[in-house]
């Protein structure tokens, strides 16, 4: 029984995390995926995860989503474009702006051609890292600008809402000015960051907590790729950078001399501007709203974080958000628990009652 909303045949072009992903959550669908890869190698390993099967002289495809490196996007597209006249063309390619310019460099025929990009991944590549459910709840933008139709934008957006993701709908322009400040350069700053650790001792080292592994969990991803996005996008990326040096410069000055007068509320102005930015990321399902969360103390043994998650859900509260934080040699871990405001003062009280160390509450 296929539960899709796209009709016909796909095609997707790179077997990589991405392509592979797509090409599995389609599968399930019941949707007839074709993936086709310049290797043959990770084209065979995808075919044998269950991403698709091997292209055929008789295929007509629908809808074409080309996965590959941001630097080789705009000709696969132009090939695809030309290879099949009768489908819809898009792309997951981390910026936009570029691959339609190089489009229109090249004389392809854009009015059959969608841009997209969905915002998920991983920090490990290829087909052995993909997951049905990758894009499940994540923000998944379609380019608009270029001319095209409704029907077209609908056609991406029913593969978008196939893998349970959120469409978006921006200019090309404006996704690159967004990704520019939600990804690429918080990948810059997580890698400056992440590069400090390679001269710190091991002893230093071994007294990491939860933060540093949080501010610096992006810096393990591929360079070679995030070579190409940077420079698709540097010109927005440097401009943001820029505000951060200058941010940075003022922090630099004011720690020099901390005794200086104004110095301690400069420092405190910088913090509580960290704080107001953090407050505007969405919570969960893109909610504007916070959370209230609770750290309880768990019990380093087999099956603890499972009861704990099932009394929860016996004491009739939705866990918003999960997070664990447990050091090496401690026989604790802690999990900090999001849950609606309301419903708080409930869960705290139904945690201690079953005898669960509650270690912190707060708005």
């Amino acid at each position: 029984m296929n539960g899709s909303r796209v009709v016909g045949q796909v095609r997707i072009v790179g077997a990589g995390l991405l392509g592979a992903s797509i090409g599995l959550a389609l599968r399930s669908k019941g949707v007839d995926t074709i993936v086709h890869d310049a290797s043959p190698g990770a084209l065979s390993l995808a075919i044998d995860y269950g991403a698709g099967r091997a292209s055929a002289d008789t295929d007509n495809p629908a809808l074409i989503v080309v996965a590959v490196p941001p630097d080789q996007t705009a000709a696969v597209v132009a090939q695809e474009l030309a290879a099949y006249p009768d489908a819809i063309v898009t792309d997951v390619a981390s910026v936009k702006a570029l691959p339609l310019a190089e489009l229109r460099a090249l004389g392809a025929d854009t009015s059959r051609y969608v841009g997209s990009h969905p915002l998920a991944g991983r920090e490990r590549g290829g087909a052995i890292s993909a997951r049905a459910d990758l894009f499940v709840g994540r923000p998944w933008v379609i380019a608009t600008g270029n001319g095209e139709t409704t029907a077209m934008v609908g056609v991406i957006e029913d593969l978008v809402l196939d893998l349970d993701a959120v469409p978006v709908l921006m200019t090309a322009e404006e996704h690159d000015r967004s990704v520019a400040l939600v990804s690429h350069v918080p990948q810059v700053v997580a890698t400056l960051l992440a590069k400090q650790l390679t001269g710190g001792s091991e002893r230093a080292l071994s007294l990491t907590g939860q933060g540093l592994r949080d501010t610096t969990r992006i810096a393990a991803s591929d360079p070679q790729l995030w070579i190409q996005i940077l420079a698709a996008n540097s010109a927005t990326v440097v401009d943001i950078l820029r505000a951060f040096r200058a941010d940075l410069d003022g922090v630099i000055a004011t720690l020099e001399e901390p005794g200086a007068p104004g110095a301690k509320r400069a420092i405190a102005e910088t913090l509580a501007a960290g704080n107001a930015g953090v407050a505007r990321l969405p919570g969960k399902h893109g909610q504007d709203r916070r959370f209230s969360q609770l750290v309880v103390m768990v019990d380093d043994k087999p099956g603890e974080l499972a009861r704990l998650l099932a009394e929860i859900g016996d004491a009739g509260i939705n866990l918003e958000d999960l997070r664990l934080e447990h050091s090496p040699g401690t026989l604790v871990g802690l999990a900090e628990i999001s849950v609606l405001p309301e419903v708080e003062p409930k869960l705290v009280a139904e945690l201690e009652t079953r005898g669960w160390r509650v270690a912190e509450a707060w708005r």
